[in-house]
C-alpha cells in the first residue's frame, strides 16, 4: 500500500523510523541506477563515520544527564571512626556515540574514479555539533574536486546546509551540483504538498544522465516496509508540523478518506 502523501511523508522522518528509511532508499537508489549505470559505470554503497557527543546525540532515548540517588549505605572506615560522609548522587555522563551512515559513489569500471557522490542526508549531518561540522568538511572536499555531487535534503528539522535566499526557505530539497558548472548548481526545492521531483544525475560531461525518481522510490519503500501498518496518521508528526501545514495536512487526508469511501 503506497503512502497517502503526495510527495514526501513526513512520519518517515521520526527519530524510530529515519534509519530504517534512510538504510533502504540509499539501497533503492544504487540498486535502480545499477542497471542505467552498466557497464561503463558501478554503484558502490560506502560508509562514513561521525562522531557525535551530549546534545549532538541523535540517538532516540538517551538522555543528555541521568540522576540516581545513590545508596545510602556507610562504610566500616565511617562507622569506626564515627564520621559521617555525605553521600553523592550517582550521574550518567553523556559518552561519544559513533554513527554509521551509508552514501554512494559512482565509480569507472575502467579506472574506479569516483565521478558522482549521492548523499541522503540524516539528522547527524543537519544537527549543530560535531557530526555537522564533519560533514561539512567532506562536501567541501568534494566541491573543491572534479567529483559531482548529489545531496538529498528530506528533513525538515534543522536549517539546510545549504544556503538559500529567503524565498527558496522550503521544507525540503535536492542540490545537484555538477563539476563542470561550479560554482552553479541545480537546487530542486520542494515542499509537503508537492511530489518529489525526479532529477538527471550528472556523470562526466558530455555523457547522458540518467534519471533518478525519488517519488516512485518512497513509494516502494513504504509499502515493502510496512509502514502503513505502523503510522498512526490521526496522531501529529514527529518533528511536528506548523500551522499551515497542518491544516493542509488535515484537509487533504479528509480527502483521501472520502476519495476511498466513495
Amino acid at each position: 500500500m503506497p503512502s497517502p502523501l503526495p510527495g514526501m511523508d513526513p512520519y518517515l522522518e521520526h527519530p524510530r523510523s529515519w534509519p530504517n528509511f534512510h538504510h533502504r532508499l540509499i539501497s533503492a537508489i544504487a540498486i535502480s541506477l545499477g542497471p542505467q549505470l552498466r557497464p561503463k559505470y558501478r554503484v558502490v554503497v560506502e560508509e562514513a563515520i561521525y562522531q557525535t557527543e551530549g546534545q549532538d546525540s541523535v540517538l532516540v532515548g538517551v538522555p543528555d544527564v541521568t540522576i540516581q540517588k545513590a545508596k545510602g549505605t556507610q562504610s566500616a572506615s565511617e562507622a569506626t571512626l564515627g564520621t559521617t560522609v555525605a553521600q553523592p548522587i550517582l550521574v550518567d555522563l553523556p559518552m561519544p556515540e559513533v554513527v554509521r551512515q551509508g552514501y554512494l559513489e559512482i565509480r569507472e569500471v575502467a579506472t574506479s574514479e569516483v565521478v558522482t557522490v549521492i548523499e541522503v542526508l540524516s539528522p547527524t549531518n543537519k544537527r549543530p555539533g560535531e557530526g555537522r561540522r564533519t560533514y561539512e568538511a567532506k562536501r567541501q572536499v568534494i566541491l573543491a574536486s572534479a567529483t559531482n555531487l548529489v545531496e538529498i535534503d528530506l528533513l525538515r528539522q534543522w536549517s539546510p546546509i545549504v544556503q538559500l535566499p529567503e524565498q527558496l526557505q522550503t521544507h525540503y530539497r535536492i542540490l545537484v551540483s555538477a563539476s563542470s558548472q561550479r560554482p552553479q548548481a541545480s537546487l530542486y526545492a520542494f515542499n509537503l504538498p508537492d511530489p518529489i521531483p525526479a532529477f538527471p544525475l550528472p556523470l562526466q560531461e558530455t555523457e547522458s544522465e540518467p534519471i533518478v525518481n525519488l517519488q516512485n522510490l518512497l513509494g516502494d519503500i513504504y509499502d515493502q516496509s510496512g509502514y502503513d501498518l505502523v503510522i498512526d496518521y490521526s496522531q501529529p508528526p514527529v518533528p511536528a508540523l506548523k500551522e499551515a501545514d497542518s491544516v493542509w495536512f488535515a484537509e487533504w487526508l479528509a480527502k483521501i478518506r472520502d476519495e476511498s469511501e466513495r
